[in-house]
């Protein structure tokens, strides 16, 4: 549930948006990536959210549809465009991000009123991020739904702190704060679990999520790789060591990958290794959705790192 839109990639690398001559269209938004991502491993998956009536709209529905996500739940909302983002590309750690959403989204427009709560019980994974809590009335369906859910399954809040989307930390925080009491799962870079719990430092954030009422807090750690704790286990898994081309998706692929792994039934250490090798093979890519990988490439590129 929440952001859905047109990535607009760069088709020349290393160059700013100002020197920029052509561009590529792909399906965007953080946890529709993570849709499609689950969607490649042969999860049945859908997106909750909302749109433009325009063609971008419309681009968006054959792309779901293309990747095999159920796209029942996304609606258009009149007078508001599909957004589009735009990014520069810097390998191998430099992708900014230009969002044209403002001052709202169609995303942002979702309302309590209009959600299919008993779809939302019954799903194995619920996933929602920090941004859908940024503005109303997306904030109350999103903690309206969680609260439906009340930890049924497998329930994820992607932290997913973007700065731009708020008005300060302190209100991220406090709108995070309202949403962890629901969830199952937390997931989130080192600066998102700042946002979230006021703690940087890996295992200090794990517990304080814990302590806010989450079972599984993933922590991760860029090029120290990711930290997991369930409170009884806890394990810190490197990253595989790849070629950037564009990091840009790397997380979404991760959640995807984590929503497939837990599903499974894998041990955290098998699932942790999983994710860090999906994110790695979208990092070596242009595109966010369209490069989410399969089972097989990740099992590959895991066999490869373990040889070498």
């Amino acid at each position: 549930m929440g952001r859905i839109g047109v990535d607009l990639y760069p088709q020349q690398v290393g160059v700013s948006l100002r020197e920029v001559r052509t561009f590529a269209k792909f399906l965007g938004g953080s946890p529709t990536n993570v849709a499609v991502a689950a969607a490649r491993y042969g999860r049945r998956s859908a997106v909750i959210s909302r749109t433009g009536a325009d063609p971008f709209g419309e681009f968006v529905h054959d792309a779901l549809r293309g990747f095999g996500v159920d796209d029942r739940f996304v609606s258009p909302v009149a007078g508001l465009p599909t957004p589009v983002t735009f990014c520069e590309v810097f390998p191998p750690d430099d992708f900014p991000l230009y969002f044209y959403r403002f001052p709202t989204a169609p995303d942002l427009q979702i309302a309590g009123s209009e959600l299919d709560l008993a779809a939302i019980r019954s799903a194995d994974v619920f996933w929602v991020t920090g941004t859908g809590l940024c503005q109303s009335p997306s904030r109350e369906a999103t903690l309206a739904a969680l609260r439906e859910r009340d930890r049924a399954g497998i329930t994820v809040l992607d932290l997913d702190y973007r700065p731009m989307f708020w008005s300060s930390r302190q209100e991220a925080r406090e709108w995070i704060g309202r949403a962890l009491p629901y969830v199952t799962v937390a997931v989130g870079n080192l600066d998102e679990c700042e946002t979230a719990v006021g703690v940087r430092e890996p295992r200090a954030a794990a517990r304080a999520l814990h302590e806010a009422g989450v079972e599984l807090a993933v922590v991760k750690q860029g090029p120290l790789g990711v930290l997991a704790s369930n409170g009884k286990e806890e394990v810190q898994v490197p990253p595989v060591p790849i070629e950037v081309v564009n990091g840009l998706g790397a997380g979404d692929a991760f959640g995807g990958a984590l929503c497939h792994g837990l599903l499974s039934g894998w041990d955290l250490e098998a699932v942790m290794r999983f994710c860090n090798a999906a994110g790695a093979i979208v990092t070596t890519r242009l595109a966010c959705a369209d490069a989410m990988p399969t089972e097989s490439e990740v099992r590959t590129l895991l066999e490869e790192a373990g040889r070498a």
